[in-house]
C-alpha cells in the first residue's frame, strides 16, 4: 500500500488560488455594481462613468476591465435583463398540517368499533359461562 505525504507547500498554492479566484470574482462584481449603478441613476454606462464610480468607491479601475464591461453592455438592455433575472428560489413552503379536527374523529371511530367487539364478546360470553 503506497501512502501519500501531503507537502505543505501544496497547501499554501491551493490556499493562493482560492484567494486568487475569490479576488478576481470579487473584482469582477466590482465592476457589474457599478454600472448597475449608472443605469439606475439614468448615467450612460461608458467607460468614464464606470471609472469614475470604481475610483469614488476607492478601487483602482483597470483599463481593459472597463473596456470590456462597456463593450459587453452596449449592446444588453439592462431594464429587459433586470425583469427576465429570477431571483434564488425560496425554498418550498413545507406541507399543511392535518386539521386537528381529524385526528379525533379517527380516534372515535376506533373507540366505536372497540365498543362494538366488546359487545359482541360479551355476548359470546354469556353462551359460555
Amino acid at each position: 500500500m503506497k501512502i501519500f505525504k501531503l507537502d505543505p507547500s501544496h497547501l499554501t498554492a491551493w490556499e493562493d488560488l482560492r484567494v486568487g479566484i475569490l479576488t478576481t470574482f470579487t473584482r469582477a462584481m466590482e465592476y457589474i455594481y457599478a454600472a448597475l449603478l449608472l443605469h439606475r441613476a439614468g448615467k450612460p454606462v461608458d467607460e468614464d462613468n464606470v471609472k469614475r464610480v470604481l475610483s469614488a468607491a476607492g478601487i483602482n479601475p483597470d483599463e481593459a476591465r472597463v473596456k470590456s464591461l462597456v463593450a459587453a453592455l452596449s449592446e444588453v438592455n439592462i431594464d429587459e435583463v433586470l425583469k427576465t433575472a429570477t431571483a434564488m428560489p425560496a425554498a418550498p413552503a413545507p406541507a399543511p398540517a392535518p386539521k386537528a379536527e381529524e385526528k379525533p374523529e379517527k380516534k372515535e371511530e376506533k373507540k366505536e368499533e372497540k365498543e362494538e367487539k366488546e359487545e359482541a364478546l360479551a355476548g359470546l360470553s354469556a353462551l359460555f359461562g
